[in-house]
């Protein structure tokens, strides 16, 4: 159930401010255990379960994958572009995407004299036109196209293209499709995660939750040449210590670590050199957010190829259903 969720989120469209489409999917798996489901003005899916306690808990993973925005076609069909979100143009060079309407095209670059590798200047899509109104006929200004990227299962790892962060919106779902009815629960499917966390800082502030658990994927340390870090895919899901948008409070990764160790979850400590997530936003919502986040170890982010092991997911659910199950929630103290 869990694998063919996933593998569905994955197939459906949904670049950063165009998640109208993977919403629809996630709402179709969601809605049966809500007591209420809705869309906000941000376009944030949010599903509902009502519990006992009075006290809610905000659960919450991205919807939206990088892109390519269109900003220029010139008069022999080419698309010009900019990046939404965070896009290497070295990684982009000879890749196939697509537009929400379905069309389809190859990224290239324009080669300059002594160009060593790609730039977002030099990048442009291709996607057959023979002239300008050819493609304009088909695209518009402002359209924006994805990877194209082939689900593929590496024996307990898998690889595809928007597992940042489908892969979480997958066990965020799961997680909240039997969630006790202990507390309140908000499972919030967040927009423009990519570019500065801002679905999310909408969702927090309306709900205004006791609690946001947040998930992610995270770097590793475990491919060649990469940056040092201790993060290993196979290694259980982590508890985030820091990244660029948080420090994540020491009596919330207190609570964490005893409810993993009472329930014979394996995890690794995180601490992220560059990047954020939704965690980040939830924690500077109002006069702040008690907020954690749990990671999911990913290779490869941010490209076509994004490679995470099964088993991790696995740990992750059941570290957040262990959460969930929780009567007491973490509280400052001072």
């Amino acid at each position: 159930m869990f694998k063919d969720m996933l593998k569905t989120m994955l197939a459906a469209y949904g670049a950063t401010g165009r998640e109208q489409n993977v919403s629809n999917v996630i709402r179709s798996f969601v809605e049966p255990y809500a007591d209420e489901i809705y869309n906000d003005v941000m376009g944030n899916l949010i599903a509902v379960r009502t519990g006992e306690s009075g006290k809610k808990i905000m659960l919450s993973a991205h919807m939206d994958q990088i892109g390519f925005i269109v900003i220029d076609i010139d008069e022999k069909g080419f698309l010009r572009v900019s990046n939404v979100g965070g896009i290497n143009p070295f990684i982009s060079v000879a890749r196939a995407v697509v537009f929400e309407s379905g069309v389809q095209g190859v990224l290239f670059c324009e080669p300059e004299k002594g160009m060593k590798e790609a730039s977002m200047s030099t990048l442009f899509i291709d996607i057959g036109a023979k002239d300008y109104e050819e493609a304009a006929s088909k695209v518009s200004i402002g359209d924006v196209a994805v990877y194209v990227s082939n689900y593929m299962e590496l024996g307990d790892r898998v690889s595809c293209g928007a597992l940042d962060d489908r892969i979480c919106c997958a066990i965020v779902a799961e997680a909240f499709m039997n969630a006790p009815r202990i507390h309140d629960v908000y499972a919030v499917f967040t927009v423009q995660e990519e570019v500065g966390l801002r679905g999310a800082t909408t969702a927090a502030y309306a709900i205004n939750p006791d609690f946001g658990i947040n998930l992610d994927v995270t770097a590793v340390g475990d491919i060649p040449k990469c940056a040092k870090m201790s993060v290993k895919l196979g290694n259980g899901p982590t508890i985030k210590v820091m990244d660029s948008s948080a420090i994540i409070p020491k009596f919330v990764r207190n609570h964490l670590e005893r409810v993993a160790c009472e329930n014979n979850i394996t995890v690794q400590n995180e601490v992220l050199a560059a990047g954020g997530t939704d965690a980040g936003a939830v924690l500077k919502t109002r006069g702040g957010i008690p907020a954690c986040c749990i990671s999911i170890p990913t290779r490869y982010i941010h490209t076509p190829v994004e490679t995470a092991d099964m088993r991790d997911c696995l740990g992750a659910i059941d570290f957040v259903r262990a959460l969930l199950s929780e009567k007491e929630i973490p509280a400052f103290k001072a």
